[in-house]
């Protein structure tokens, strides 16, 4: 077929010219060059590399020669494992012909049919499809292929609309390849090839996608949620599931959330990252070529490619598209406790009590179900907790600076027995319920279980949920009378219960059987041609049947088989409004079921782990697949849910989980107490000094918040984030950052009295002495010791980090003096930010509610402070109090405020660490200053 070339004017007339071999679209000023290239499709007689072998046989249980052959791919057992035995041959499967290419002003459209004579894979390959190349900024492109005679289904979220007019001087070029057809994306200033899929075969069916593409490195992080052992994904034939799950952690098993998106690293140190926007059931295959696959069992393909061309600039235009994190309150940066299995106001009382004994940092308390009468939501048990008792209790904890969060499952109990029960009732009058194929409610199993039993639990899992579970319905978030009716409930319970924030768990959504307390019905659904390689014998498995009815929106309707992976999404933004309607504050969410843009409204913990040294440092790995994920305040279960902790296993994951942004310490039902408090009087002493680190952090954590919601900065980094020029770090995950000034590195094995770690080449200085690493040091692997409580912690020289004098609370923290840390580079400089608000008010950020202070030191001769924004009486009364410096060169003769000379008791030099020491500043905080040194 030959090649045409097409040029756009800038006039509303389209003018098009048949000329040479290239196709090149002109839009306004933007030059995009498509190199089309006349490819012979020739089937290879040989086989081809191990390593390049695609899969042609991906279902469930494998295919046998004569389905391989049927399907038109070659059988060939592979010497080794891991390559499939059923492969497609290469540059010879071609399953769609392109038969039109079209400019226009935001980029162009191809169109493709469909070749007749290649076999159907699953259910038919559709017939015409359209490809939409968008250049939509600089540095995003979305490309998008879809059935334009056929409405699919597509996800709901905000995503950018398409420009009226294509972007100039974009960091990439689509190349088209139209016999067999293919595209390319190629990054413009390096020629690196981002995106081929040449290597592969397109399958576009009703019920299977599938596509693949050739990576331009082994350098590949992302994809979620599941737990894996390394932050750089293993490219060695592994395959994952995709599809929401109530599931421990544990295993190669789907989770709670589904995030088709991941970051590159390339060769030569650019980055960029691909979000493909399909919320259907999906694995993605990766094979060492290096190549992945994507299968997905429905929508479309609607991708979006950002070219950083940094790692945080991808991160930073990933959110940018999807939408910013969500900005916690101040008081969700202190430390968290909570418990399945307090089963009693008593107990949390003593609990608390033994806390404020050691005066330990306690910003927030939790309810985990054991509060509920019955395990039924915006309920209490009147006999363990007792109505009034419970509203005073948390009324009192509240003055003495802990706040309260209270647990809430979107599962409804439904089939009450004694009574009536309003949050089903209304929810019944109001058709807030989602609905099976014949219109009735459907209902499954949950927690709430029936009147007057006496639990056993000791009696079997199945019998415990045949006989003691009652009925439950389950919300549909996306109706408007829905999230109406939520709201009114969360309102109404705060009454009751003067919560500050709401944890909703279980929103996969979760279900103790397969579908229904009917089962499912035979449907394609439920029953796809291809099942993904998720966990479970059946598309239901734990949750509902996939032919059950959910809005799409207001106004459409689709099935649970489309909407499944965006229960939890959905969940979120309905309990944020209701949470911000009951308490009148900022307030937070935390969210266990997850997608692209439920950052925007929430915090997500990593879900059911165990207390087993593997789950604690795979929670770093998860961290920051979450960062990546734009969802940066996260955490896991310090300490773990399940199993009795070891003390020593206890005391270093309370060291890590001192530094995840979302810090709370949650274990389960029946297992052993394992609060800071709870192993005596040694341990309570270290833990409320490691929480002391933490709050004196807050002012910088914070700020590192604040610039994740303005700007989509990661909060926790991953050391290639910021030295991505060093390939040893592309693939560390056993340490990691704070912004880009504060590196933590974690004890992670059992009895180790010392932690190997690489320190990348900067200046750094010790958190706890001052002392600069020796410079020979950097570069390099050093093993560093670390006694039972210590955790090694490293300020990066050029870094001015905010701090604050800690209390047992941001309650009263918030009101004490601050200080700077000041981290000198090698060019005698550093800088930093604060950022300070009331901690607790809605779009503090939008409205311009805040002070903002840059602080600057140049070629050491003096720190600057000068305040970019400012906001009412937002720091009266707050002070600057101390100064502390690393790295100064030589000891100082004066050193003056403003120009007047501070009092020699005011500061101390230590000629050792070559640290400066300066106190008793009262300099406030809302004035700016200049401290000079001489």
């Amino acid at each position: 077929m030959p090649s045409r070339e097409f040029e756009i004017k800038n006039d509303d007339s389209l003018e098009v010219e048949p000329i040479a071999s290239t196709i090149s679209l002109i839009v306004g000023n933007a030059l995009l060059v498509l190199v089309i290239a006349v490819m012979v499709a020739v089937i290879c007689n040989t086989h081809p590399d191990y390593t390049h072998r695609f899969d042609c046989g991906p279902d469930r249980d494998g295919v046998d020669k004569a389905t391989c052959e049927r399907r038109g791919c070659i059988w060939s057992w592979p010497i080794k494992s891991g390559p499939p035995a059923c492969f497609f041959p290469p540059n010879g499967y071609i399953t769609y012909n392109m038969t039109d290419i079209s400019p226009y002003p935001w980029g162009y459209r191809v169109q493709l049919r469909k070749r007749t004579e290649m076999p159907d894979f699953f259910d038919g390959g559709l017939e015409t499809l359209w490809i939409d190349v968008e250049l939509q900024t600089k540095y995003r492109l979305h490309i998008k292929i879809y059935d334009p005679e056929n409405k699919r289904f597509e996800v709901p979220i905000s995503l950018p609309r398409r420009p009226l007019i294509a972007a100039e001087d974009p960091l990439y070029n689509v190349s088209v390849t139209e016999e067999p057809f293919s595209f390319q994306v190629i990054r413009t200033d390096t020629n690196t090839v981002v995106f081929d899929t040449s290597v592969g075969v397109m399958i576009f069916e009703d019920q299977f996608l599938q596509l693949s593409t050739k990576l331009p490195s082994h350098n590949i992080y992302g994809f979620g949620e599941h737990a894996h052992d390394d932050f750089r994904r293993d490219l060695n034939w592994k395959r994952w599931g995709s599809f929401a799950r109530d599931e421990k952690t544990e295993g190669t098993a789907n989770l709670y959330g589904t995030h088709p998106f991941y970051l590159c690293l390339e060769n030569d140190s650019n980055a960029h990252g691909v979000f493909l926007n399909n919320a259907n059931g999906q694995d993605v295959s990766f094979q060492p070529n290096p190549a992945l696959t994507y299968r997905h069992i429905g929508g479309v393909f609607d991708f979006y490619m950002f070219f950083g061309p940094t790692p945080e600039d991808v991160i930073s235009q990933y959110t940018e598209a999807i939408g910013r994190p969500y900005f916690p309150p101040y008081w969700a940066l202190g430390f968290h406790l909570s418990k399945y299995g307090y089963n009693s106001l008593d107990k949390v009382k003593e609990v608390v009590a033994r806390m404020r004994m050691y005066n330990i940092a306690h910003d927030v308390q939790y309810g985990d179900i054991d509060y509920m009468d019955r395990k039924r939501d915006f309920t209490i048990d009147d006999q363990r907790y007792g109505k009034v008792a419970f509203k005073d209790f948390v009324k009192k904890i509240k003055e003495e600076g802990t706040k309260y969060i209270v647990v809430l499952d979107p599962a409804i109990a439904a089939n009450e027995t004694t009574g009536t029960y309003r949050p089903y009732d209304d929810g019944v009058e109001k058709n807030v319920f989602i609905h099976d194929e014949n219109g009735e409610i459907i209902y499954g199993k949950v927690w709430p279980v029936y009147p007057g039993l006496r639990i056993d639990d000791s009696k079997p899992w199945d019998f415990q949920i045949k006989t003691y579970r009652g009925y439950v319905a389950f919300p549909d978030f996306q109706r408007k009378q829905t999230k109406e009716w939520w709201i009114r409930e969360v309102v109404d319970f705060h009454d009751k219960i003067d919560f500050d924030a709401i944890w909703i768990d279980m929103t996969e959504p979760a279900n103790f059987l397969d579908g229904s307390v009917n089962g499912c019905s035979k449907n394609k659904y439920d029953y796809p041609p291809y099942h993904p390689h998720i966990w479970g014998e059946t598309m239901a498995d734990q949750t509902l049947c996939m032919s059950a009815i959910q809005n799409l929106d207001e106004f459409n309707t689709t099935v649970h088989y489309n909407m499944h992976n965006l229960y939890g999404w959905s969940q979120t933004m309905a309990t944020l409004r209701a949470a911000r309607a009951a308490t009148g504050k900022r307030s937070l969410v935390i969210n266990r079921s997850t997608y692209p843009g439920s950052g925007k409204y929430s915090g997500h913990w990593l879900g059911d782990n165990f207390s087993i040294w593997l789950h604690m440092r795979r929670s770093i790995i998860g961290i920051l697949d979450f960062n990546l994920f734009g969802i940066p305040f996260v955490g896991a279960d310090i300490c773990g849910l399940f199993l009795d902790v070891t003390e020593p296993l206890c005391r270093r994951w309370s060291q890590l989980g001192n530094f995840y942004t979302f810090s709370r310490n949650h274990n389960g039902l029946i297992y052993r107490d394992q609060d800071p408090a709870a192993f005596g009087r040694e341990y309570a002493e270290e833990m409320k000094k490691l929480l002391a680190i933490r709050y004196t952090l807050l002012p910088y954590l914070y700020t590192l918040q604040y610039k994740a919601t303005a700007y989509g900065h990661t909060v926790t980094r991953p050391l290639m984030f910021e030295f991505t020029s060093d390939s040893e770090t592309w693939g560390i995950d056993r340490q990691f950052l704070w912004g880009p000034g504060f590196m933590i590195i974690p004890v992670l094995e059992e009895g180790a009295g010392s932690v190997n770690a690489y320190i990348p080449k900067a200046r750094w200085y010790d958190w706890y002495t001052g002392r600069e690493i020796d410079r020979e040091n950097t570069g390099r692997w050093i093993n560093i010791p670390a006694s039972d409580y210590h955790i090694p912690l490293y300020i990066r020289g050029g870094q001015i980090l905010p701090t604050q004098q800690p209390a047992n609370s941001t309650k009263f923290s918030r009101q004490h003096p601050f200080g700077l840390i000041v981290a000198l580079s090698d060019s005698q400089s550093a800088v930093g930010t604060l950022f300070w608000d009331d901690g607790t008010s809605v779009d503090t950020i939008e409205n311009g509610e805040y002070y903002k202070i840059e602080y600057v030191v140049c070629q050491g001769s003096n720190l600057t402070a000068n305040i970019s924004n400012s906001y009412g009486t937002l720091l009266d009364n707050l002070r600057l109090d101390t100064v502390k410096f690393h790295g100064l060169i030589t000891s100082p003769s004066v050193v003056q405020l403003n120009s007047v000379a501070l009092n020699d008791s005011q500061w101390t030099f230590n000629d050792v660490t070559k640290t400066l020491n300066i106190t008793d500043l009262q300099h406030p905080m809302s004035e700016q200053f200049l401290l000079s040194w001489h």
